[in-house]
């Protein structure tokens, strides 16, 4: 989709690089050690499943609006071009459970800050949040502690 005004950045290149996606991954599993252990809550589900796997901890979906079956818990937030819902299971996470948010970019935050006041919703306790690619939205992330591989 192309927004007039937004540059959108593209993650494919490290997806089609076996040796790139190995080093992502190996980076986001290096951050994540004193954390362990805790499920991982990803939009950026292409690396937080292999992160999940590698770790050997579960993972759970956060998707968009009609993505998931099952009764489902929301929150709604704008972004820059728009407005948007994240979506998760209702018992995809437990209270008091230890949740890691994996995202693949994060542009102007929306979309992780609805992911963490889902994580409210259930009672779980976000202990970070972990991106490939940051663009911008960090203040909407605090107190949440974001790790990022990629500033622009």
């Amino acid at each position: 989709m192309a927004v007039k005004g937004i540059l959108f950045r593209d993650i494919c290149p490290i997806l089609k690089n076996p040796g790139a996606l190995t080093a992502v991954i190996d980076l986001f599993e290096e951050r994540e050690c004193d954390l362990c252990p805790v499920c991982l809550a990803a939009q950026g589900f292409l690396f937080g499943s292999l992160l999940a796997q590698r770790l050997g901890v579960g993972f759970v979906l956060v998707r968009k609006m009609g993505k998931l079956p099952g009764p489902t818990l929301s929150v709604a937030h704008n972004l820059e071009y728009g407005e948007a819902e994240v979506k998760i299971q209702e018992d995809a996470v437990a209270p008091e459970q230890k949740v890691l948010l994996i995202y693949d970019l994060l542009a102007t935050g929306g979309n992780l800050y609805a992911t963490c006041e889902l994580m409210k919703k259930q009672d779980a306790e976000v202990m970070g949040c972990m991106v490939v690619i940051e663009l911008n939205g960090v203040e909407k992330l605090k107190p949440n502690a974001l790790f990022s591989l990629v500033q622009y």
